[in-house]
C-alpha cells in the first residue's frame, strides 16, 4: 500500500480518533508528510507478513506533554538522530519503521523518518490507540524488552536507556523528556520481523486511513459523519463495537502538565436532560463518568468530537463551550485480556472501579 496525499490526510483523521485525546496532534506532522510526499512521493506501507523474519524493526514516536508539543515544534531531525544510533548499536541498517502508537501524531511520525531512510513503515503498532506510558505496549505486556532505547532532543542532545524493567525505562524516558523542554523523540522495543509478526497489533496504519476515509466521505455526502465513523471502526476488525456514548456542551476544563504529562479533567453538559458527564484524562482520555456512573475506561477508546464537523479534539485543545459529542470505542481484544488489563487497565492509572467493557456498559451487546 502506498501513502499519498489523500490516504495521509485520512490517516491524520483516523489517528486523531484513535489516540482517545492523546498522541500529539497530527497537524503538525501530516503538514510535514504533506510536503515530504510533494518532494519524495507516497510514503511505503508493507504488512507485517511480508517482513523478513531476521529483519530490524524500529517503532518510535514522541514521549512528553501534549500541551507542550502544541507550541514547542520539533527540529524535524529528532526521529533520523536517534534511528541512526540504533543502527550504530545493531551494526546494521534498520528495514523498516512502526509507529509505538497509532493514536494522534505518533501514528504519522515515523512516515517522515521512514522516507529520510528510504525504507517502509509497517502497517501495524504497539498500542492500537495512544497510551500516556512507554510500558503500556503490547510488547511489554508479552514481556519484550524496551531496550536499547533512543531519546532524542530538538537541540541534537542523545541519550541511550539501557535497563532490563520497562517501568524503570519509562522513568527514566519521561525524565528526559522534561529534560529536553517537555517532549523529546524515542526509539524503543527494537523488534526482529519474527518478534513484529508476533506481538504488532497489525493492520492499525490502513485501519486509520479507512476511518478516516469514512468520515470524509459522509461529510462530501451529506451523510452523518458520526455514523460512518461507527461503522468504520466496527469494520476494521480491531474494534469491534463503537458509539456516541455523551452528546453536550464543555462547560469546564481543568489542566496542567505534571510530571511530563498533560492532566486533569472536563465536565460536559449534555444537551436535552442528559445530566453531566466528567472525563478524566492523563494525555488520553481514561475514564468517563455520567451522572457519576462510568460509561466507558480503559483500555477502550474515548474521544471527544466536535459535533458538526466530528473532527476530533485532542485533550490540550479542549475548552469551555465547545459543542461536542463522545465516541467510545471497544479495544483490540489483545489490550482486553486479563495480563494486558494489569499494564492498561483502569488499575494503572489509580482508578478504583474494576475494568468493564463499553459495549456492556453502553448496552451495545450484539445478539
Amino acid at each position: 500500500m502506498r501513502i499519498d496525499r489523500q490516504a495521509l490526510l485520512d490517516l491524520a483523521t483516523g489517528a486523531a480518533f484513535l489516540g482517545s485525546g492523546g498522541g500529539g496532534d497530527p497537524y503538525y506532522s501530516q503538514l510535514l508528510g504533506e510536503a515530504e510526499i510533494a518532494r519524495r512521493g507516497p510514503f511505503n506501507l508493507v504488512a507485517l507478513d511480508a517482513l523478513a523474519d531476521d529483519a530490524l524493526i524500529a517503532p518510535c514516536g514522541w514521549v512528553g506533554a501534549p500541551t507542550v508539543s502544541a507550541e514547542k515544534l520539533p527540529n524535524g531531525r529528532e526521529a533520523l538522530l536517534g534511528l541512526r544510533e540504533l543502527e550504530r548499536i545493531y551494526g546494521r541498517p534498520i528495514d523498516a519503521v512502526m509507529p509505538i502508537e497509532i493514536g494522534g501524531g505518533n501514528g504519522l511520525a515515523p512516515l517522515l523518518a521512514a522516507a529520510e531512510l528510504g525504507i517502509p513503515v509497517v502497517d501495524a503498532d504497539g498500542m492500537g490507540r495512544a497510551f500516556p506510558e512507554s510500558q503500556m505496549t503490547v510488547f511489554s505486556v508479552d514481556g519484550l524488552s524496551a531496550c536499547p532505547s533512543v531519546v532524542t532532543s530538538a537541540n541534537g542532545e542523545l541519550r541511550l536507556i539501557e535497563t532490563d524493567d520497562n517501568l524503570e525505562h519509562e522513568r527514566v524516558a519521561r525524565q528526559l523528556s522534561i529534560e529536553f523542554g517537555g517532549n523529546a523523540h524515542m526509539v524503543e522495543y527494537p523488534l526482529t520481523g519474527a518478534q513484529a509478526k508476533r506481538h504488532a497489533i497489525g493492520g492499525s496504519i490502513s485501519a486509520a486511513v479507512a476511518i478516516g476515509a469514512a468520515v470524509r466521505i459522509a461529510r462530501a455526502a451529506g451523510d452523518d459523519p458520526f455514523e460512518s465513523l461507527h461503522k468504520a471502526l466496527m469494520a476494521s476488525g480491531l474494534y469491534p463495537f463503537a458509539g456516541t456514548i455523551f452528546d453536550g456542551k464543555v462547560v469546564d476544563v481543568e489542566r496542567e502538565t505534571k510530571g511530563g504529562f498533560s492532566v486533569g479533567h472536563v465536565v460536559i453538559e449534555g444537551f436535552g436532560g442528559e445530566g453531566r458527564m466528567d472525563l478524566e484524562f492523563q494525555n488520553e482520555n481514561l475514564i468517563a463518568r455520567v451522572n457519576g456512573e462510568v460509561r466507558a475506561m480503559v483500555p477502550d477508546l474515548i474521544t471527544v468530537m466536535d459535533r458538526e464537523t466530528a473532527d476530533s479534539i485532542v485533550t490540550e485543545r479542549l475548552k469551555f463551550g465547545q459543542r461536542v459529542k463522545v465516541v467510545g470505542a471497544a479495544a483490540p481484544a489483545v489490550l482486553r485480556a486479563e495480563r494486558a488489563l494489569t499494564f492498561v487497565g483502569p488499575s494503572a492509572f489509580g482508578f478504583s472501579e474494576p475494568y468493564r467493557p463499553i459495549e456492556d456498559l453502553n448496552g451495545w451487546n450484539r445478539g
